[in-house]
């Protein structure tokens, strides 16, 4: 499919800082941290804990404020600002830090928390930004190249990473200097790609300007609150979404900490990781294929599906070689089930209003990260097992698939 300049530049902040979400979120920081902090004294287990709290406490921040945020950004010219902001703030305290000392852990976790509030953030004001580069036709496939190209953009960047770590930064970096370099690398990573969708983007949804937006931001959240009915749809979508979500994102965290239980090796695991994210790249777009032949409500009803699947095949886990086929079927079909959720709720939500209701699908998603992880600990612990504990997930995509399923019912508008 061909895409305008505009389009293109918006799939490419997805690129962009994807190098954060796999550097920084998920493959080096995790463990940078923890060799910090337990080399101030800090023990495993606490360590552990203050990462966990920094990770619920600055997502929790941006997910509470996130529709007032929207809502401030559908007044005309203000998305484009706000998403400067948060992009430069995360941008900022990505490259802080690498210079952070070592002695200082409790201002690594700071640093941290605010550049989760910037990544956050600026993914908030990214995903309404859908609305304005494409109408319905093309929204599922604009939607899944951003996702498949994310995914794409994180390989090539922790690659990068990979070259630095295996030849300890061609023989000049000590392994917390590899680590201080990889921030560098995301935030350079980051601000590169992130230029076109400056230049290019534009905001052409919005509700009509106010003398004062923040109050009447505020004003605006409320009486959309108070008056969902009008919203039928919207709200059992997001109620759905809740659930299957929370499935999603806790396979993918879940992981590897199941793939230890198992006793895989850390380098495997990194490995997995990388060949999640190769998988994803072609197959996100896929999904968008599959949603223009079919409909974005089949391409979810599969995902939902196939992720069904999985939690019943994490039931024979026993071999790396199952881990593996299990890695890869979650490779399949995480991108597109997100990309595909993202476009569906975009033709449901009144455009002038965009970043407002993607508020409250910001906040949908940032919570259902808890109820997951929770339920799988809960029957982890009653079982012994971990593969156990990862099948009980498909009672969450039960529930999404029923609710789901009662949606074309409360409404006519075709997707």
């Amino acid at each position: 499919m061909r895409f305008n300049k505009q389009q293109w530049s918006w799939i490419f902040y997805d690129w962009a800082n994807s190098g954060y979400g796999i550097i920084v979120t998920t493959a080096v920081l995790p463990v940078y941290f923890k060799a910090v902090a337990q080399g101030n004294g800090v023990s495993a287990a606490n360590s552990t804990a203050y990462w966990g709290y920094a990770n619920s406490f600055g997502t929790l921040l941006v997910s509470i404020l996130a529709p007032v945020l929207g809502a401030l950004a559908d007044y005309p010219g203000y998305k484009k600002r706000m998403l400067n902001i948060f992009a430069l703030v995360g941008v900022v305290m990505t490259l802080l830090l690498s210079v952070v000392p070592t002695s200082q852990w409790s201002w690594l976790l700071v640093v941290y928390i605010l550049s989760i509030i910037g990544y956050s953030g600026g993914n908030l004001f990214y995903d309404s930004f859908l609305t304005d580069v494409s109408d319905n036709k093309d929204m599922d496939k604009v939607s899944s190249y951003g996702y498949g190209f994310g995914y794409l953009g994180g390989v090539l960047a922790f690659i990068l990473f990979l070259i630095l770590q295996l030849t300890s930064g061609f023989g000049m970096l000590s392994s917390y200097g590899v680590a201080k370099w990889s921030f560098v690398l995301a935030a350079v990573w980051w601000i590169i790609f992130y230029i076109p969708l400056i230049r290019n983007v534009k905001q052409v949804y919005s509700v009509k300007a106010n003398a004062h937006p923040i109050t009447s931001s505020f004003k605006r959240v409320l009486e959309t609150l108070k008056h969902i009915k009008k919203y039928k749809a919207v709200a059992w979508f997001l109620v759905a979404y809740f659930f299957y979500i929370d499935g999603v994102d806790t396979i993918f965290t879940m992981a590897t900490s199941i793939g230890m239980d198992m006793g895989i090796t850390t380098t495997t695991l990194m490995l997995v990781l990388l060949v999640v994210q190769l998988v994803a790249f072609p197959f996100s777009i896929l999904y968008g294929w599959l949603a223009d032949k079919t409909s974005t409500r089949t391409g979810i009803f599969i995902g939902i599906i196939l992720y069904l699947g999985i939690c019943l095949y994490a039931l024979k886990l026993t071999t790396v070689t199952d881990f593996w086929i299990l890695a890869v079927l979650v490779g399949t079909s995480q991108g597109g089930i997100q990309a595909l959720s993202r476009s569906y709720f975009g033709r449901l939500i009144p455009k002038e209003s965009g970043s407002e209701f993607f508020g409250f699908y910001n906040i949908l998603g940032k919570f259902s990260a808890v109820m997951g992880p929770v339920l799988v600990g809960i029957v982890t612990q009653i079982t012994g097992k971990s593969t156990i504990g990862a099948a009980s997930l498909s009672i969450l995509f039960l529930i999404g698939l029923v609710i789901f399923s009662y949606l074309p019912k409360l409404s006519k508008v075709k997707i």
